[in-house]
């Protein structure tokens, strides 16, 4: 069993900037993939941004890419998510995942992919 722990979360306005941390009970070396989701009051959850090991491959959606950076340091156990230029619509609980290659990973931005998850971690941007 993995337990992944999440924080940085908070309140900011437009513009501004946050940094999540996800913190894994396990060493990271061998996680493949680490995704960060984000889910809106009464919307699916939403893949933001992957990354492949240390980083060899990065993934990000449409509406973050240019603004939101993710990294993984190994030696903290600890995948980042660096949030820039923050707006309304960024708004909601985000959530770190982790896959172990305990199953089919079906792409980085599908839920179904990862073996672990955190409880979350909110953030809410005013205008």
């Amino acid at each position: 069993q993995v337990r992944l722990v999440e924080s940085g979360g908070g309140s900011v306005q437009a513009g501004g900037s946050l940094r999540l941390s996800c913190v894994a009970s396990r060493e990271t070396k061998s996680v493949l993939y680490t995704g960060w989701f984000r889910q809106a009051p009464g919307k699916e959850r939403e893949g933001v941004a992957a990354i492949y090991r240390e980083g060899e491959t990065t993934n990000y959606s449409d509406s973050v890419k240019g603004r939101f950076t993710i990294s993984r340091d190994s030696a903290k156990s600890t995948t980042y998510l660096q949030m820039n230029d923050l707006k309304p619509e960024d708004s909601g609980i985000y959530y770190c995942a982790a896959y172990y290659n305990e199953g089919w990973f079906r792409g980085p931005f599908f839920t179904s992919s990862y073996d672990y998850w955190g409880q979350g971690t909110q953030v809410t941007v005013s205008s």
